[in-house]
């Protein structure tokens, strides 16, 4: 490291310290606390989800399960009841599964250092630097989209910071950065000013005090940070789902295959990979659901859409009367009592509330 990089990084980091000490001012309910059973809560509530967004989330499953003991014995349908909405249907099932471990294997002791913590399910370096950094004040630098956005910016980084080599150096630059002996405040800090001073769009660079030393601001293009390489196009399936209905109970299932929504109830469907059409409803495959089911399709309904990391979900529904009940297997009739407190995908969720059956029970 030569002079002039020493420079900028001790320069860097005093000032974002200053800063926060001095102007941060941002509150959250799990900011400053040390409990690492809400820390670890906060974090898994907000991977890939914006804080306004996990906030309402974050309060809930506080007030029901105010310790990991209490998440670890609570009912795993009504947790991912709870959860309905949020998305990343994987970390709710990470949550129940690192909350059991802990009550049962640790007697209800959350793990104190940042190797034992990367070990639990659905927590990798981020989340485990996270924890360890705010629960017990352990050096270990955070690297979220936040802190990306702020030190490609800072430095100038051209590096696309979606590929290993960007990783690795952003990594290593956050490592380097960090002020070990308040490692809580430093990565709560970069992590603030991420979102309310360097944000994506119109960064508020005129009153920033890293500015006179920021890549980006000195070169006037601060929103030409962070590079990525070129984006996936999304892909592509189309759900028709029915909506069976004998003696006013509603057949449901839930999903157990390594897929999407793992652990979330659903109706019987026919799954697609492109754009269906009657012929394709009707032909032999899938034409055994629909003779079970006693029918046969003359028109498909409008399709809506979920839009998921690297998935575009096309759904319609099919609301079928039974004229006799038939079994399909993992699936089983319920009330419409206990259709409200079983949890749905967003899309299914929403076509249950546009069409009011809770209003039946």
């Amino acid at each position: 490291m030569d002079a002039k990089e020493k420079t900028a990084r001790v320069f860097f980091t005093s000032n974002l310290m200053a800063w926060n000490k001095k102007i941060n001012n941002r509150l959250m309910p799990w900011k400053g606390i040390k409990d690492p059973y809400k820390i670890w809560l906060s974090e898994i509530i907000l991977q890939q989800t914006r804080v306004e967004q996990g906030l309402d989330y974050y309060n809930k499953f506080v007030h029901k399960y105010p310790t990991i003991n209490d998440l670890a014995s609570a009912n795993e349908n009504e947790v991912f009841k709870n959860w309905e909405g949020l998305g990343y249907y994987s970390r709710c099932k990470n949550l129940i599964a690192t909350a059991k471990f802990i009550s049962n294997e640790k007697l209800g002791v959350f793990p104190n250092t940042y190797e034992e913590i990367l070990t639990l399910k659905g927590v990798g370096p981020y989340t485990a630097a996270a924890i360890s950094s705010f629960a017990f004040n352990l050096p270990h630098a955070v690297v979220d989209g936040n802190v990306m956005r702020v030190l490609t910016r800072f430095f100038g980084i051209e590096t696309p910071i979606d590929t290993t080599e960007g990783k690795s150096l952003l990594n290593t630059l956050a490592q380097n950065l960090l002020d070990k002996k308040n490692a809580d405040k430093y990565n709560q800090a970069i992590m603030d000013f991420g979102a309310i001073v360097c944000k994506p769009k119109q960064p508020a660079c005129n009153t920033c005090n890293l500015s006179k030393n920021c890549h980006s601001f000195n070169v006037s293009n601060p929103e030409a940070f962070p590079k990525k390489a070129k984006a996936k196009a999304k892909s592509n399936r189309w759900f028709i789902y029915f909506v069976p209905f004998y003696k006013n109970k509603v057949l449901v299932g839930k999903r157990q295959q390594k897929d999407i929504w793992e652990n979330l109830f659903e109706f019987p469907k026919i799954d697609l990979n492109e754009m269906p059409s009657l012929d394709i409803l009707n032909n032999s495959e899938n034409a055994v659901l629909l003779k079970k089911m006693d029918m046969t399709i003359s028109e498909i309904p409008r399709f809506n859409v979920q839009l998921l990391t690297h998935l575009k979900i096309h759904a319609c529904f099919i609301e079928v009367d039974l004229k006799k009940e038939i079994q399909l297997e993992c699936f089983e009739y319920v009330d419409m009592k206990t259709l409200k407190n079983l949890p749905f995908p967003k899309i299914i969720a929403a076509f249950i509330q546009t069409k009011n059956f809770q209003k039946q029970a």
